[in-house]
C-alpha cells in the first residue's frame, strides 16, 4: 500500500513539473475599438503634423470621411482629412487622420498625402487662420438639426451626415457644412453653420 501511495506522489510530482514547464500561451493583443472624433480634436493633430512639414502652413479645408457603420453621428467620424498650404514653399498638402483599423482606411493617427502646387488665387485652396475656428463639428450638426435636420433624421434615421469646413471668400466667414447624403452633390440637404460663432447662416439646399 506504501509502495503504490508512493508510485501516485511520484507521478503527480511529474506531471505537475511537466506542466509548469510549458511555456504560457502569449495572448493574442486585442484589436482596438474603432475611435470617431469631432472636427477640432482631428484638426489639432493634423496641424501639429503640417507644421512639422511647413512652419507657415494654413489649412484651407477639413473634411470627414465615413466608412462603416461610423455615418457622422454626433458630430463625429473616424476619418478627417485636411488640406494645408504653405505661401513660403508654393505648395500644399493633404493629411488624413484615421481611428479605425480597416483596409479601406489609412493606418491610424495622422498620415500624409502628396504634396502639390498652391495658387493663392485658387477658389477652393483659400487659407484660413485657425482662430476663427470655434465651433465644433458637433454643436454644427446641433444648429442643422434645428433647421431641417431632425425632420430628415426622423424619416430616414440611415441617412450619413458629413462635415465640410471651409473659407467663404465673398462673406469672409469660416463655415461648417453639414450635409446629410453620401455627398455634397447628392445631398438631401445642406446646413451652413458659422464655425466662429455657432450661428446659423441658411440652408443651402
Amino acid at each position: 500500500m506504501n509502495k503504490l501511495l508512493l508510485i501516485l506522489l511520484a507521478l503527480a510530482f511529474l506531471a505537475g513539473c511537466s506542466s509548469a514547464s510549458k511555456p504560457a500561451q502569449e495572448q493574442k493583443p486585442q484589436p482596438k475599438p474603432p475611435e470617431a472624433v469631432t472636427g477640432r480634436y482631428a484638426f489639432q493633430k493634423l496641424y501639429v503634423t503640417a507644421h512639422g512639414w511647413a512652419r507657415d502652413a494654413q489649412p484651407y479645408q477639413l473634411a470627414s470621411q465615413n466608412l462603416g457603420d461610423f455615418k457622422g453621428q454626433g458630430g463625429k467620424a473616424v476619418l478627417w482629412n485636411a488640406g494645408f498650404a504653405s505661401p513660403s514653399q508654393r505648395s500644399v498638402k493633404p493629411y488624413t487622420w484615421s481611428g479605425i483599423d480597416s483596409p479601406d482606411a489609412p493606418s491610424r493617427g495622422v498620415n500624409p498625402g502628396t504634396e502639390d502646387s498652391y495658387s493663392p488665387n485658387n477658389s477652393s485652396t483659400q487659407i484660413f487662420d485657425i482662430a476663427y475656428l470655434k465651433i465644433d463639428s458637433d454643436k454644427a450638426l446641433e444648429i442643422a438639426q434645428k433647421h431641417g435636420g431632425e425632420k430628415l433624421m426622423a424619416k430616414s434615421p440611415d441617412t450619413p451626415i458629413l462635415y465640410l469646413l471651409d473659407w467663404n471668400n465673398a462673406t469672409n466667414e469660416l463655415t461648417w457644412h453639414v450635409i446629410y447624403g453620401t455627398s455634397r452633390d447628392e445631398a438631401k440637404l445642406r446646413v451652413a453653420v458659422n464655425a466662429s460663432t455657432g450661428e446659423f447662416l441658411r440652408v443651402e439646399k
